[in-house]
């Protein structure tokens, strides 16, 4: 291939990397969106159990994780990966059901912005630690003013951002026992085995209703199928920095979504606190190239 046929091809290859995880990062938080309008039915926990168990149904459709399960203690890993994923699910669910999901987001997103900062030694990059503690900061003033956040759902963002962290370093442990389609596949039945029951006590036969089914299933498939698939294709043709850098608009992009879907408007403050984690995501990524960096932040939760 000439010179100038390649060039074009790496840039139309790169466009579609970037084009499959913005896409990848829309549906999740589109999917967010119709998760929260289930609520009034279901209410957190059964919009928990029907996203975690259509989504588990999906992924061992596409993925067929019975081809390669794991033996003896790779299970442990396994288990503490779903069970985090189940965690960051539930938690992030009842988070946004008392606070705006574009601030859910942001809160969330310390958790892997904390395993990013923590695999880096250097001390320039306590100026991003400083922009991410900055940005809660600004929220938490906000909880006492006129348009009060619910402090319980701040402390539940944050605990799902804890959940998040461990899903990212569990998820690398596991990453050498399966291919990462299959690993979250079983995550997902780990997670699903353990709070679909759950929601099913909590919110009885309303589970079953047809109302509420169809809408279970489209948020199973925007929250998972989806948007996993899409980042699988754009890992395949950008570095794991790239990802990672474009993933830091997610919080932005869940405000937008949480505006333009469920008419959730933000104060002044409160965008600047979502910018100030975005800053302090864009700078980790930016600078964990040239350091030891963590993987790659992804969109499943």
């Amino acid at each position: 291939m000439e010179p100038p046929q390649m060039a074009r091809t790496v840039k139309q290859t790169l466009l579609l990397a970037i084009c499959c995880v913005v896409l990848a990062m829309v549906t999740i938080q589109t999917g967010a969106s119709v998760a929260k309008q289930l609520f009034p039915l279901i209410g957190p926990e059964g919009t928990t159990a029907l996203r975690l168990g259509f989504s588990a149904i999906v992924l061992w459709l596409v993925f067929r994780p019975w081809r390669a399960l794991p033996k003896g203690r790779d299970w442990q890993a396994i288990i503490v990966y779903g069970l985090c994923l189940g965690g960051m699910n539930i938690l992030f669910y009842l988070a946004i059901a008392r606070i705006p999901l574009g601030i859910g987001v942001a809160l969330e997103f310390t958790g892997p912005l904390a395993v990013a900062l923590l695999a880096s030694r250097r001390k320039r990059d306590l100026f991003w630690v400083g922009c991410a503690i900055a940005g809660i900061l600004l929220l938490l003033p906000d909880m006492w003013g006129v348009d009060a956040l619910d402090p319980i759902g701040v402390l539940l963002a944050l605990a799902a951002g804890a959940c998040w962290a461990g899903y990212i370093l569990f998820g690398k442990k596991t990453g050498s026992q399966a291919s990462g389609g299959i690993t979250v596949a079983l995550g997902m039945t780990v997670a699903a085995v353990v709070l679909v029951p759950v929601g099913a006590v909590s919110q009885g036969m309303a589970l079953l209703s047809w109302q509420v089914l169809p809408l279970g299933l489209l948020v199973g498939i925007l929250s998972s199928a989806i948007p996993y698939t899409l980042e699988m294709v754009a890992l395949r043709h950008m570095t794991s920095q790239n990802f990672s850098v474009f993933m830091s608009m997610e919080p932005a992009i869940a405000a937008l979504a949480g505006f333009l879907i469920l008419a959730e408007l933000l104060t002044f403050w409160q965008w600047l606190a979502i910018a100030l984690v975005i800053i302090a995501s864009l700078g980790s990524s930016l600078t964990a190239g040239r350091a030891s960096a963590a993987p790659p932040v992804t969109n499943e939760r």
